[in-house]
């Protein structure tokens, strides 16, 4: 599944060239996860003022609105000219004069979402929930300890929920729970105070990483110009059991937590 490492460099792929096209035309495929909430012909004419990211979401901002586009479980953008005729797993053109957008998803789960503006009732739904951007300076220290004090969640799956911080996915909290020496079981409120500003810096430093190699391709990840990433391949304990921890020697551990694999070293991670 495609997580905020993936989106991030989905955007840098394309934000520059797709920077002030105009649309030409807009082709829907099969019916995606959620309805685009417009006729297709509103779209004609305006122009893509930007692509910015809000946690999985890439949000591109029109002339006279916003589109919110989401790769659900196995969608990929391609842009550029000349892309070959739609496939059966092609649901979403955007033809500008600079290139064609393009989502790609045989599961279906992803989206194209038009909406007015950020305080429309649609953006708000998909996006007012969502929480700190742990790239951006909003990622504060003392709220990020705040909120753990506050829930007695698991860590592990409190990441991945996105409600206290966006985009740390699987992969992503199994290495971040790792650097910072923490078992994927522990309760988030017991966690100590040196402890939190570890997983506070874990956090960042393994989601740039993440972003600079390009995102994890564990199946079919690639960017908007058809690369794949390569973060897995210098993973700690991700995809790892049984195998010895490059820290201290002691074979990995997985274990199942919220339908999906937590992967660990039970001596760098106290519980």
């Amino acid at each position: 599944m495609p997580e905020l490492p993936e989106v991030e460099v989905t955007r840098r792929s394309f934000a520059e060239a797709i920077a002030g096209a105009r649309i030409s035309t807009v082709i829907l495929g099969k019916p995606l996860r959620w309805p685009l909430g417009c006729d297709p012909s509103a779209l004609v004419g305006q122009r893509v003022l930007g692509l910015r990211r809000r946690g999985k979401y890439l949000l591109a901002d029109t002339s006279d609105g916003l589109l919110l586009l989401h790769l659900g479980m196995s969608g990929s953008l391609r842009f550029g000219h000349g892309l070959a005729p739609a496939g059966a797993h092609d649901h979403f053109d955007l033809v500008t004069d600079q290139g064609t957008l393009r989502l790609h998803d045989p599961r279906r789960f992803g989206a194209v979402v038009y909406a007015h503006g950020e305080q429309d009732p649609v953006a708000i739904r998909l996006l007012g929930a969502l929480g700190m951007e742990p790239l951006s300076d909003a990622f504060s220290l003392p709220a990020f300890a705040l909120g753990l004090k506050q829930r007695r969640t698991p860590i592990k799956q409190l990441l991945l929920a996105g409600r206290l911080v966006v985009g740390v996915g699987n992969i992503y909290a199994c290495e971040v729970l790792f650097l910072a020496g923490i078992r994927p079981s522990v309760t988030a409120s017991r966690i100590g105070a040196e402890r939190v500003r570890k997983l506070h810096a874990a956090i960042r430093s393994v989601l740039t990483r993440a972003v600079e190699l390009g995102g994890s391709t564990l199946r079919n990840f690639s960017n908007a110009q058809g690369m794949a990433g390569h973060f897995q391949t210098s993973a700690n304990v991700y995809g790892r059991d049984g195998q010895p921890c490059h820290a201290c020697g002691t074979a990995i551990r997985v274990f199942r937590q919220g339908q999906r694999s937590s992967y660990f070293c039970p001596r760098c991670q106290r519980p």
